[in-house]
C-alpha cells in the first residue's frame, strides 16, 4: 500500500510539469495582452523556465545524493508549488519570468528525485519497469489536460489559474511523500561540481539571450557579441577543465560512442522542434486565425495524445527490434508534419492541421524511449544515471532553443500581431522549415546510431571507461 503512494506522489509531481508544457503555451497570448509584453517577452516566459531547468538538471541528482530522495522531492515540489503561486500573481513580465526560473528550481529536483524513489521502492526489475511506465504516463495525462483544461480556464477565468491550479495538486504530493515516501541516501554520494555548473551557466545563458536579443537589437550589436565571446570562452572552459577533473559534471568520453552522441543530438532537435511547434501554433491558432484559447487547446490536443500513446509504443519497438524502426518512424513522422506546414495554405483546413499536430506528437513519443535505451546502451552500467541526467538535460535545452529561435524567426521577419492569416503565414515559414530539417535530422541520426560502425565505438568506450575506473 506505502508503495503505490508513493508511486502516486511521484506520478501527481510530474503531472505538474506536463500540464505546465502544454498550458503555459497556450496561454501565452493571454499573458501578452494583460502584462503588455511583447514576443519577446513571451519567449523569455517560456525560455527561462527551459534554461533554468536545464542547467540545474545536471546537480539536482548530486543534491539528491546528500540531502535524500524524499527530502529532494518535498523541496522540489513545494518550490514548484510557491513559485506557481507567485507567478499567479506577477504584475509584469519580468516578474513572471523571475517566477518562473523559482519554478524551474523545483522542477529539475523534481524529476531525479521522483525517479529515483520509484527504482528504490520497486527493487524488482520488471515491476519497475511498469512503475516507469505509469509515471511516464502521468508526464504525458499532463501534457494531454493542458490544452483542453487550459484552454478552458484562460477563456472563463484567465491565464493566473493555469499557475494556481498547481496549488492543490502540489499541496496533494506534499502530503502523501511525508507521509509514505521512505527515506533513501546513498552510502556514498557524488561530488558537486561547482565551477563546471556555473561554466555550464555561463555557456547556455548567454546562447539564449543572443538569439532571443538579436533580432531586436542586431547580431552586430555590441551586446550581443560580448554574450557570444562569453559563451565561447564558457565552452572552451568548460570543455578543458572537465577533462582534467576525477568526478566529472559531463565525462567527455561518453562523446567517443556514435549511438550515445547520435541519441543526444537526436533529444536535441526533437525537443527543439517540439518547443517549436508548440510556439508557432499557439501564436497561429489565437493571434493568426483568431482562435479562443480552448478551442485552440482542442486543436493541440492530438500532440498531447499521441505523446502519451506512442511512448509505450516506441518502449515495445525498442525492445522488440531495437531502436532503428522507433527512430526512423519519429524522424519520418516530423519531417512529414512539418512538410505539412509548409506546403499548407496560409488559413490551414481542420484536416490539415490536426494531421500535423498528430504527426508531431508521434514523432515525439516515439523518440523518448529509443532515446533513453540507445544513451544507457552507450555507456557502462554503472554510468547509465549519470548518462540518462545528460539526456533530461539536453531535452530542456532543445525546448529552450526552440523557442528562442522561433521566436527570433518571427522577430526577424518583422511580424507585428496584426490579425493577418498571411502575413503570420509568410514570417512563420522559415521556423516550419526548420521544424521539418529537425525531422529529417533525427531520421539520419537514428540510422547512424544503430549502424554495424557506431555499435563498435560503443562497445570500445565501454571497455575504455571500465578500464579506468577506479
Amino acid at each position: 500500500m506505502h508503495k503505490h503512494m508513493v508511486l502516486t506522489a511521484c506520478c501527481l509531481s510530474v503531472v505538474l510539469i506536463g500540464f505546465d508544457v502544454t498550458a503555459v503555451n497556450l496561454a501565452l497570448p493571454s499573458m501578452a495582452q494583460d502584462l503588455h509584453a511583447g514576443i519577446n517577452g513571451m519567449q523569455w516566459v517560456i525560455a527561462s523556465y527551459s534554461l533554468a531547468t536545464a542547467v540545474l538538471l545536471l546537480t539536482a541528482g548530486s543534491i539528491g545524493d546528500r540531502l535524500g530522495y524524499k527530502v529532494g522531492l518535498t523541496a522540489g515540489v513545494g518550490i514548484f508549488t510557491l513559485a506557481s503561486m507567485l507567478c499567479g500573481v506577477a504584475s509584469s513580465h519580468q516578474m513572471l519570468v523571475i517566477f518562473r526560473v523559482v519554478q524551474a528550481v523545483g522542477a529539475a529536483l523534481i524529476v531525479p528525485m521522483s525517479m529515483s524513489l520509484i527504482s528504490r521502492v520497486f527493487p524488482d526489475t520488471a515491476e519497475r519497469a511498469r512503475k516507469l511506465g505509469a509515471y511516464t504516463a502521468a508526464y504525458a495525462l499532463g501534457m494531454a489536460l493542458g490544452p483542453v483544461l487550459g484552454g478552458a480556464v484562460v477563456d472563463s477565468i484567465g491565464w493566473r489559474l493555469i499557475f494556481w491550479i498547481n496549488l492543490p495538486v502540489g499541496l496533494a504530493t506534499l502530503l502523501l511523500t511525508a507521509r509514505y515516501a521512505p527515506t533513501f541516501r546513498p552510502a556514498r554520494a557524488s561530488s558537486l561540481d561547482v565551477t563546471g555548473q556555473l561554466l555550464v551557466i555561463a555557456l547556455l545563458g548567454p546562447t539564449v539571450y543572443a538569439i532571443i536579443e538579436a533580432p531586436r537589437r542586431s547580431w552586430t550589436s555590441v551586446e550581443v557579441m560580448v554574450c557570444m565571446a562569453v559563451a565561447a570562452a564558457a565552452l572552451i572552459s568548460l570543455l578543458t577543465y572537465e577533462r582534467h577533473r576525477r568526478d566529472p559534471l559531463i565525462d567527455q568520453r561518453y562523446f567517443r560512442s556514435a549511438p550515445f552522441t547520435c541519441a543526444m543530438s537526436i533529444a536535441l532537435v526533437s525537443f527543439a522542434a517540439f518547443s517549436g511547434v508548440l510556439f508557432l501554433s499557439t501564436l497561429y491558432l489565437q493571434n493568426a486565425k483568431g482562435f479562443s484559447a480552448l478551442r485552440s487547446g482542442v486543436w493541440l490536443l492530438p500532440l498531447a495524445v499521441m505523446v502519451g500513446i506512442c511512448g509505450p509504443l516506441a518502449g515495445h519497438l525498442t525492445g522488440r527490434y531495437g531502436p532503428r524502426s522507433a527512430f526512423v518512424v519519429a524522424g519520418a513522422a516530423n519531417l512529414a508534419g512539418g512538410l505539412l506546414f509548409v506546403l499548407g495554405p496560409p488559413d490551414m483546413p481542420d484536416a490539415w492541421l490536426l494531421t500535423g499536430y498528430a504527426l508531431f506528437g508521434a514523432g515525439i513519443g516515439l523518440s523518448n524511449s529509443p532515446s533513453a535505451a540507445t544513451v544507457v546502451a552507450g555507456v557502462p552500467r554503472d554510468h547509465a544515471g549519470v548518462a540518462t541526467a545528460l539526456l533530461i538535460t539536453l531535452r530542456r535545452v532543445g525546448f529552450c532553443l526552440g523557442v528562442a529561435v522561433m521566436g527570433s524567426i518571427l522577430a526577424s521577419a518583422e511580424w507585428h500581431d496584426t490579425g493577418s492569416i498571411l502575413e503570420f503565414a509568410n514570417a512563420a515559414q522559415p521556423g516550419w522549415w526548420a521544424v521539418t530539417f529537425c525531422g529529417l535530422a533525427e531520421l539520419l541520426l537514428g540510422l547512424v546510431a544503430t549502424s554495424t560502425w557506431a555499435l563498435h565505438t560503443a562497445e570500445r568506450t565501454r571497455a575504455a571507461l571500465r578500464e579506468r575506473e577506479p
